[in-house]
């Protein structure tokens, strides 16, 4: 029986063995409670999580990933050491990984799309054998740093030393909530903008996935929570558009800009923000793909459901009109889920039709 709009592969299965470290991180948040969480234990979790969290954002995001913003050889090897620190692989591995979630957002082709259910999005997909390698290829243009393949290769070298560091400077305390415990939270409010960020909250842009817009993500991840404006025009640094978008991580890029260790910092037109707007009418491609999933999801479930509910071949044998009565039920319901796809995929064809239309209109009026 499948239970969303689009079913994971067969290869697309949790290593649970393998990932016995991953949940073991977590078992090992509750030593706090043996060694006690310090002053300095508690400045660590702080600057750890955001200090980690503005590297990923910033960086393994923002700039390799979308390339939203120029850096310097030394201050992109700092940023992707950052990045590496937050135990979520190297650079390479998740910005080649994100690309592709850019490219295929929302159909079976995405990584982490919620539509193949919101805990494989939020956790599951990390943690499946299919996704442990990433394609040079996608991300060649920063995969010709050898330091950069260095770090991919050998991502433990930044965990291992944040880990150190906090032991070295607080102690027992100092690695358990320090690190460990700002580290779980770090890897959830992360994975909050795959899973949640397309669930909950507001669309302001048609897009051609369900990319949602959240201040409370936003505030839990320096600004990233602006999923749905950062989905509709993905080269922008800033993904808060507008002045209440709370948007740190652009904060600090900005800042960091005016001492020139950043250049090139790419803001949204104000055409662009002015445009592809839901409530003036542009087309909403991504949510009326993610409904017709749904709807062909539900129709699958029903035909599931009446062969688990009939199937006894004893009942069927002792019934021969309740067989007949099964087998047209199922050609009716077989025959007119044929004639919905087909209808389905008539209405897509259109639907993208239409979305083209309608963002070509858009470009000329403003050209205009």
């Amino acid at each position: 029986m499948t239970n969303h709009g689009i079913e994971r592969a067969p290869e697309e299965r949790v290593n649970w063995s393998a990932s016995i470290p991953f949940f073991l991180v977590h078992g090992l948040v509750l030593l706090a409670f043996v060694t006690g969480v310090t002053t300095t234990a508690l400045v660590l979790f702080l600057v750890m999580f955001w200090g980690r969290m503005f590297f990923i954002t910033a960086g393994y995001h923002r700039y390799f990933a979308h390339r939203s913003y120029k850096l310097g050889r030394g201050m992109q090897f700092v940023m992707a050491f950052g990045g590496s620190m937050s135990a979520q692989k190297g650079p390479l591995w998740w910005a080649g990984h994100h690309r592709n979630h850019h490219r295929y957002s929302d159909t079976d082709l995405d990584l982490h799309s919620p539509q193949k259910g919101f805990w494989w999005s939020h956790v599951g997909w990390i943690l499946c054998d299919k996704n442990k390698d990433y394609d040079p290829e996608g991300i060649r243009d920063f995969a010709k740093f050898p330091e950069l393949r260095w770090l991919t290769k050998h991502d433990w070298v930044g965990p291992w030393f944040a880990g150190v560091l906090c032991t070295v400077i607080g102690g027992w305390s100092g690695l358990v909530f320090g690190f460990f415990t700002s580290t779980v939270l770090l890897w959830h409010a992360t994975f909050l903008v795959n899973s949640l960020a397309h669930v909950m909250g507001r669309r302001r842009y048609a897009t051609t996935d369900t990319s949602r817009n959240s201040a409370i993500i936003a505030v839990l991840t320096m600004g990233e929570g602006w999923h749905n404006n950062h989905h509709y025009y993905q080269a922008s640094a800033r993904q808060g558009f507008f002045w209440w978008e709370f948007d740190p991580s652009y904060y600090i890029l900005r800042g960091l800009s005016f001492v020139g260790l950043v250049k090139d910092l790419k803001q949204p037109p104000a055409r662009v923000k002015a445009a592809g707007r839901v409530r003036d009418g542009s087309f909403d491609m991504g949510m009326f793909k993610a409904h017709w999933a749904k709807a062909g999801a539900a129709i699958a479930n029903v035909r599931s459901h009446h062969h688990d509910v009939e199937a006894d071949p004893v009942v069927l044998e002792s019934d021969p009109e309740l067989a007949t009565r099964r087998d047209q039920l199922d050609e009716l319901i077989a025959t007119n889920r044929a004639a919905l796809q087909d209808h389905v995929a008539n209405a897509l064809a259109h639907a993208e039709e239409l979305g083209r239309l309608s963002r070509r209109q858009e470009r000329q009026a403003a050209i205009d």
